[in-house]
């Protein structure tokens, strides 16, 4: 019986270029698996979205403390990116991806103001409702 062959991942969890640390987009994801799957505005509620999205924004601070070894060395998030499974209709993105950004404020107080994107889209890895990404000077 041959075994199946694993490809190494083609991305990074986190790249540092200069002064900024980029972090990969993180879905809401624990050890209980992926947190309300589905689309914002029919399977899942914005209040549990804003559920899913500071789970995932507390993923990429958790990759963060992963590379940096702790939040200390980080001086500012220079963006956040926040991608929402979009139902038909739905368009407030920025009410769920506020939640993330929320997270942020809270773990680096004012290092942790940042410029934003919140967006609505059609589909997401693995059928999740959000996706986080950060880009953070250190």
């Amino acid at each position: 019986m041959t075994q199946p062959v694993t490809a190494p991942p083609l991305y990074a969890r986190a790249m540092r270029v200069g002064e900024l640390l980029f972090i990969s987009g993180q879905l809401p994801v624990n050890d209980a698996g992926l947190l309300y799957p589905g689309h914002v505005g029919t399977a899942v509620t914005i209040e549990e979205a804003r559920e899913a999205a500071a789970l995932a924004a507390g993923n990429c601070l958790d990759v963060i403390r992963e590379t940096l070894g702790s939040l200390d060395d980080v001086k500012g998030v220079a963006r956040l990116g926040g991608y929402v499974a979009a139902g038909d209709g739905f368009n407030n993105a920025p009410a769920v991806v506020d939640a993330a950004s929320q997270v942020i404020l809270d773990a680096l107080g004012d290092r942790g103001r940042h410029a934003r994107l919140a967006l609505g889209v059609a589909s997401l890895p693995l059928g999740a409702c959000v996706e986080i990404e950060l880009a953070v000077q250190c």
